[in-house]
């Protein structure tokens, strides 16, 4: 059963892409890319690995991002950004198994919240904060089926974030710009 929870604004560092519908699990599979970068400039991550879905557009593709929370803001490079999810209420929901059944808890998830009226931080096909955060390791989980999936939705009246704005030196370069 989905729960709506309060999260507080998290730095993180990904790699962002335009993503056919039938590109997801090629995207996922680049997490490497990331933990590489991120490697090569010795910071570490302070949580699982999460793909952001910036626009989800079924007809001419999606806006993705591959991350990995971090503890301090960073600067991007390439087609690696720097950014960080906002503070707010959100919509969490547990899926259990394969990542092939994400799209049916996806529906499942969006069905409940507008049979409670609850209306997304979105803009169209724009969404503010649309997560699949990954809970499982992949090196100690190897079974895809047994796999923990938390989807994390950020609701459209959380309060905007009190923090300072990312100064320009370390806002991400857009590679989709």
């Amino acid at each position: 059963m989905p729960e709506i929870v309060e999260r507080a604004e998290q730095p993180y560092v990904a790699l962002k892409a335009k993503v056919p519908m039938d590109g997801i699990a090629a995207f996922a599979r680049r997490t490497e890319e990331v933990f590489g970068w991120i490697a090569a400039r010795n910071v570490l991550p302070v949580g699982p690995v999460f793909l952001k879905y910036d626009v989800v557009d079924m007809e001419h593709g999606l806006v993705m991002e591959n991350g990995v929370p971090v503890e301090e803001p960073q600067y991007g490079e390439g087609e690696i950004v720097a950014g960080t999810l906002p503070a707010g209420r959100y919509v969490s929901s547990t899926h259990l198994g394969h990542p092939d059944g994400l799209l049916q808890a996806t529906a499942d998830l969006l069905a409940w919240a507008d049979a409670e009226g609850l209306e997304w931080d979105a803009d169209g096909n724009n969404w503010g904060a649309r997560l699949e955060i990954y809970k499982s390791d992949p090196i100690e989980v190897p079974d895809l089926n047994e796999w923990e999936t938390e989807l994390l939705f950020r609701l459209k009246d959380s309060p905007p974030s009190r923090t300072r704005p990312v100064p320009a030196q370390l806002r991400a370069h857009d590679p989709l710009t």
